[in-house]
């Protein structure tokens, strides 16, 4: 029982972390916008508006799409 308890509290810190670092990237990105050149301003912020969900899942997508690719080669 312990063991499972110890892993599912791993898997909850993974995930965090996971998306701590999105976030923190996220937010350097902002922050790299925020100091270019004011006409290029929207351009760079376009894709910020991307939830952690959506990315994880995006990302889930593709992993799932070169897996397959893999597997057929």
């Amino acid at each position: 029982m312990k063991t499972i308890l110890v892993i599912c509290l791993l898997l909850g810190v993974i995930g965090c972390s996971n998306k701590a670092a999105y976030q923190n990237l996220k937010l350097n990105k902002q922050q790299q916008c925020m100091r270019g050149p004011v006409a290029e301003y929207d351009k760079c912020m376009q894709n910020m508006d991307q939830s952690y969900e959506e990315y994880e899942r995006q990302r889930q997508q593709a992993l799932k799409r070169q897996a397959t690719q893999s597997e057929g080669q």
